[in-house]
């Protein structure tokens, strides 16, 4: 089971979208930790509970200190409330072959603070450009969360193999499934490619 979608950007409807994550209390716990995942208890059959949109991530960036800002959104397209809900987003390239790097050290990530009015640099303490973004606990039903991200990939980046990059947000929630509670994570990515400038 594919929990993953990402959804075709429209340019039209950008405007539309608030450029910021409405504010909401944090919640750094991750959820149910001791439940199993979702996709783990695979039938073939997907619901469609969270979906997502993401604009502003090009087809390439330039390597170097410039930040390419883009906004991301999540929406309970389902007719319950979702529980223990957590956001967070990543910076990262797919690695396929032997000798194949990410590019996830190389790079920088932030989120637009709105309490705080600041951006916020999202690292953890392996190096990767990722980790949890304070937001809503639950999401109602047709309730969405948007997030203005940024990120960059130092000109230290080794460009000796292509990269198949991404960036984008995750949410979390507590599900149930084949009468099991579960986790499941959806998320809204944007691929991209490095260049030298």
């Amino acid at each position: 089971m594919k929990l993953r979608r990402a959804l075709s950007v429209s340019a039209a409807t950008a405007a539309l979208l608030p450029m910021a994550m409405a504010a909401a209390p944090a919640s750094h716990a991750a959820p149910a930790e001791e439940l199993p995942k979702c996709s783990d208890l695979d039938t073939g059959q997907y619901h469609h509970t969270l979906v997502g949109r993401s604009f502003g991530i090009p087809e390439s960036i330039t390597l170097g200190t410039h930040w390419t800002t883009y906004t991301a959104t999540l929406t309970n397209a389902s007719a319950k409330e979702l529980k223990s809900f957590e956001l967070s987003a990543k910076l990262g390239s797919h690695v396929y072959n032997e000798g194949e790097r990410d590019l996830s050290p190389y790079g920088d990530l932030q989120y637009w603070d709105t309490s705080q009015r600041a951006w916020k640099t999202l690292r953890q303490a392996d190096g990767k450009a990722r980790g949890t973004i304070p937001g809503p606990k639950t999401l109602k039903p047709r309730e969405s969360v948007h997030v203005q991200l940024r990120f960059r990939v130092s000109k230290d980046l080794p460009l000796d193999h292509a990269y198949d990059a991404f960036t984008g947000l995750t949410g979390s929630f507590a599900d149930r499934y084949r009468d099991t509670d579960c986790t499941a994570d959806v998320d809204q990515v944007g691929g991209f490619y490095p260049r030298k400038g």
